[in-house]
Formats: structure tokens, sequence, C-alpha cells
């Protein structure tokens, strides 16, 4: 009489139910490390492109120098900082933060150079100091560039946030590595599938951000 071993399921639903504290913290390390990344990479990034602006020439270094950063291999970087600032959380955002850079000086720049001309010298017959020029007209009105470039960053560093697992910074990563350990398909599955469902939500989150402060960007129902 021959007996048929019945194949283990791919997903093991039981484990999911057990561990759902477990993926909830996992998910709030991922979206901290994500934010910190996002909302340190922003002012950085703000901070070189009124440089940029201001000083034409420094541009193409800084572009050049954040596009190196860009282009480093995630693994390799953190390897290389490991020495100096051990398997932290610094480690992991000096990392995280690096990749965001060349995305967000692009966008920022691009945005404020779109600004009409016309708008710019009117503001400034109005008496507008290049500070007031830049807080008050170009920048509200380089919005959708700008968010367009944030929404970039943040997908792009949800993903990446999954190799500090490998310096011990956990998020979703954490359960991807620990399932590769132990050859456990469903741990692998489950953290695959949250980073991803978080870059959609936070891409949507953030779409939404924008309509709400650019709302002339709004599209109008066309007139029948």
């Amino acid at each position: 009489m021959s007996v048929v071993a019945q194949a283990a399921p791919l997903i093991d639903w039981a484990w999911i139910v057990d561990h759902l504290d477990d993926m909830w913290d996992r998910t709030v390390e991922h979206v901290v490390l994500t934010g910190l990344a996002v909302g340190i990479g922003l002012v950085v990034s703000v901070a070189l492109s009124v440089v940029a602006l201001r000083f034409r020439r420094t541009y193409a270094p800084i572009s050049w120098t954040s596009g190196v950063l860009y282009t480093i291999p995630s693994i390799a970087l953190f390897a290389f900082l490991v020495p100096f600032t051990g398997l932290s959380l610094l480690t992991a955002e000096i990392g995280l933060v690096s990749y965001t850079l060349l995305i967000l000086i692009r966008n920022i720049v691009a945005g404020i150079d779109g600004v009409p001309a016309s708008v710019v010298e009117a503001a400034r017959a109005m008496g507008y100091t290049e500070r007031r020029l830049f807080w008050e007209i170009q920048l509200p009105l380089a919005v959708p560039v700008v968010m367009a470039g944030i929404r970039i960053a943040a997908v792009t560093v949800v993903g990446l946030v999954t190799v500090t697992s490998l310096i011990g910074q956990g998020g979703y990563g954490a359960l991807i590595l620990r399932g590769l350990s132990r050859n456990f398909a469903t741990e692998i599955f489950v953290g695959t599938f949250l980073s991803i469902a978080l870059a959609v939500a936070i891409d949507f989150g953030l779409l939404g951000v924008q309509r709400l402060v650019a709302p002339w960007m709004r599209r109008r129902p066309r007139a029948a």
C-alpha cells in the first residue's frame, strides 16, 4: 500500500495569525526608518538646492556628488559605514538619506526653474526679497514637481529599508531574512508583500497630500 505525501502549503495562514503582533512591530520599524530618511533627506536637499539655485556653479558638483552616492550598491554602502558607525540606526539612516538626495535635489531645482519668469519678475517688482520670493512664491508653485520627487524617494527608501535588516535594523527585511535562513516561504512572502503594500500606501498617501497642498493641480471636469 503506497502512501502519497501531502505537499506543505505555500502559505501557512496559522503562522500569519499567530504573528500579527510581530508584523505590526516590523511595520512600525519600517515606517519610522522610511519617515526619518525622507524627512532628513528633504531638509538636506532643500538646503543644498537653495545653494545650487543661488550659486549656479555649485549645482553640477552637488548633483554629481549625490549621483555618485545614488549609484553605490546599498549593501556595499552599509558595509563601508559599519566600521565607523556600527550596526546602528545612524548607519541605516546615513545610507538611506544618501539615496534620497539626487532625486529630491533635481526635482526641487527643476520645480523652481519651472516657475514662470513673469511671476518671479512681478514678485520682485512688488518688493519681495529673494528669501520671501523663494518660500512664498517659487516653492509653493513648485510643489507638484517637488512632491513627485518626494513620492519617488519614499518608494525607493521603502525598498531599501529591507536591506537594513542585514545590520540589525529590522523592518520587513527582518521577516524576509529570517524566512530565508529557515527556508520558510510564508515569512518571505509576508515580508515581501507588506513591503510592496507599504510602498503603494505611502505613494497614494503622498498623492493625497499633494492634492491638498496644491489644489490648483486637480483635474477639472471637461465642459460638455
